[in-house]
């Protein structure tokens, strides 16, 4: 593991830039003070001509040649596996997990079941001609590696979350007046499962990665987002070195399904779902900073209430959900209700309360174990209905003492709502 290789204003240490919020704001002040020192301009007038450039400047990229491996097979539709409309919302190139699914499952949530989000299509790509460039000035020898390279690695499990930055998003709409652009997820972007995969630091250490290394830039073999190339976001070398971040090809015991990621994608625990670049087929190793329109222009916070250089979209906060159909209807009597949980940053849950009432008056439910980092915990809790109209609502509280609020800033991409969500239900005689 490397020491940061700050050298201009601000010492951050090597734990530190593995949170997300930390490295943008390290990356950023970098970047501002570069251009500072090139154009002599005060920090408030190189602010304004970094906020008015990035739509121009994050469209770029390279494309090594190993892109070209999706472009003659993708697939004919946006989703391969079946996605009914018992289990699935259909949005655009989108599935979302219906709750009222998981109720019953296992901890982890099955392959079949697993929210699918698609920038453009899922790409059919064969293993055995897939390819892995890792190249760039923060390695000392440009590598390729096969499908059976990977698999000749030593390996390891890992259960963790992955979860979009706009799961929740339409509750900007629904519940505070406010609608944002995009995907209209409720609660069911997100999913826990057992990957299997090398270590990113294993494969970076094949290459020879430098001691100057400061950011890597891993791209996905998806088809081109119009404008914008393929998918690809950068992370800091010390969080592509991190004992936990891997280069999956396995999802709960099965070769990784083509819709989230065959052959192989990235699982990078604690941060957005962006940063778990699915169809994985180069990482740029740099000794200087990188930048995509998927930390610039995207996954950023913008608002009258967000400053040109407030922190991206970063590990995410507490949310809750229950395992029940958005609406949902039950029988007057005792119900039990069940739902899961979650934080970010590595946390765990400490408390779940529910409001049958709108409300007004909470009752703690009854968390069970597993309750793993990074991952989520069930719990259940009783509920003796009367027949009526019913706004059911459910408030976590994690290790840090963080509770999920009643309302939110707004935010124009509409990112990151974690507060209390409004659950109708309507109980029948």
């Amino acid at each position: 593991m490397f020491a940061s290789q700050i050298d201009w204003r601000v010492t951050v240490t090597h734990d530190e830039l593995k949170d997300e919020a930390v490295y943008d704001r390290d990356r950023l002040e970098r970047h501002l003070w570069q251009i500072q020192r090139t154009t002599g301009l005060d920090r408030r007038k190189v602010l304004r001509l970094f906020a008015s450039s990035l739509a121009v400047g994050a469209a770029g990229g390279m494309v090594p040649g190993s892109m070209r491996q999706a472009s003659a097979q993708q697939a004919l539709t946006p989703i391969v596996k079946p996605t009914p409309s018992d289990l699935f919302y259909t949005l655009g190139t989108n599935r979302e997990m219906r709750w009222e699914a998981m109720r019953g499952q296992d901890y982890t949530v099955p392959n079949e079941l697993f929210f699918v989000r698609n920038h453009t299509v899922t790409p059919r790509l064969a293993a055995d001609t897939w390819r892995l460039q890792i190249f760039g000035s923060g390695v000392a020898t440009p590598i390729e590696l096969t499908y059976a390279d990977l698999l000749d690695m030593e390996s390891v499990t890992r259960t963790r979350a992955i979860e979009c930055a706009g799961n929740a998003r339409s509750f900007f709409g629904s519940q505070q007046g406010t609608p944002a652009p995009g995907t209209q997820w409720k609660l069911g972007a997100i999913g826990v499962a057992e990957w299997e995969g090398v270590p990113l630091w294993k494969v970076l250490k094949k290459a020879g990665v430098k001691q100057t290394a400061v950011d890597i830039m891993p791209q996905g073999l998806d088809n081109p987002v119009t404008g914008q190339g393929n998918v690809r976001r950068p992370l800091p070398i010390e969080k592509a070195l991190d004992k936990d971040t891997l280069l999956v090809f396995r999802m709960n015991g099965e070769v990784l399904p083509p819709d989230h990621g065959h052959p192989v994608r990235l699982l990078v625990p604690g941060w957005g779902g962006i940063s778990s670049i699915k169809w994985i087929g180069s990482i740029e190793v740099s000794e200087t900073p990188l930048f995509s329109p998927w930390n610039t222009t995207q996954y950023r916070f913008f608002g009258p209430e967000y400053a040109p250089d407030f922190p991206p979209v970063t590990t995410h906060k507490v949310k809750s959900a229950l395992e029940l159909p958005f609406p949902a209807t039950l029988q007057a009597g005792r119900n039990m209700l069940t739902g899961r949980s979650w934080t970010g940053s590595g946390k765990k849950i400490h408390r779940v309360e529910v409001s049958f009432d709108g409300g007004f008056n909470w009752v703690r439910a009854r968390t069970s174990g597993p309750d793993k980092e990074q991952a989520w915990t069930r719990w259940t809790v009783m509920w003796d209905a009367m027949p009526g109209h019913y706004t059911v609502k459910v408030r976590a509280t994690d290790s840090d003492g963080l509770v999920q609020p009643d309302s939110l800033p707004f935010n124009s991409q509409g990112y990151s709502f974690w507060a209390v969500v409004n659950h109708p239900v309507t109980v029948n005689a």
